[in-house]
């Protein structure tokens, strides 16, 4: 009786663990609210010194206080956004890019990635979609694909190269 009594406590234990979170690797939003990483907040309103240098507004035009997420990205680096053309390509990077794209570059490319990740997504969850227990998708789809850091590290080191410590191991 104990023995049958100690098998259940341990099935339900199991199948309790296996409700805890997901963690970051689930990407899948589970509310209908909108997405706070898509809200980019105004910069503050200033006061000029004289309305009168003001320029004219321009319907549908940018406004002083509209953030530029990729100028200020590259002013906190020390860069300078006044180098960013139109493209958002820096000018010292113009002979790297003519020679990455003089074969073309497919203007749908991102959503050609995408229903290839798809597919490749689907293909990789064929056997899985009768599970007891909740499991990590991202994981589970990329695990061949996912590079081991110490293997690497290792490899790296065997063959010359001055590689920096890697933390340590997780238990």
């Amino acid at each position: 009786m104990q023995r049958a009594l100690g098998i259940i406590v341990l099935a339900l234990a199991v199948g309790v663990a296996g409700c805890s979170k997901k963690g970051l690797m689930d990407l899948r939003s589970s509310t209908n609210g909108p997405d706070e990483f898509m809200i980019l907040p105004n910069k503050p309103l200033e006061q000029p010194q004289e309305y009168s240098s003001l320029p004219q507004p321009t319907p549908g035009g940018a406004n002083l206080v509209d953030p530029n997420p990729k100028a200020e990205a590259v002013a906190a680096l020390g860069g300078r956004p006044a180098t960013l053309d139109a493209q958002g390509i820096p000018a010292s990077d113009s002979a790297l890019v003519a020679q990455v794209s003089r074969n073309g570059v497919p203007r749908d490319i991102r959503t050609t990635l995408a229903e290839a990740d798809a597919k490749f997504r689907k293909r990789q969850a064929r056997g899985t979609r009768i599970r007891l227990f909740p499991v990590d998708r991202y994981r589970q789809a990329y695990r061949r694909s996912a590079l081991k850091p110490f293997d690497v590290t290792e490899q790296f080191r065997r063959s010359g190269f001055q590689t920096p410590s890697s933390p340590p191991e997780r238990p």
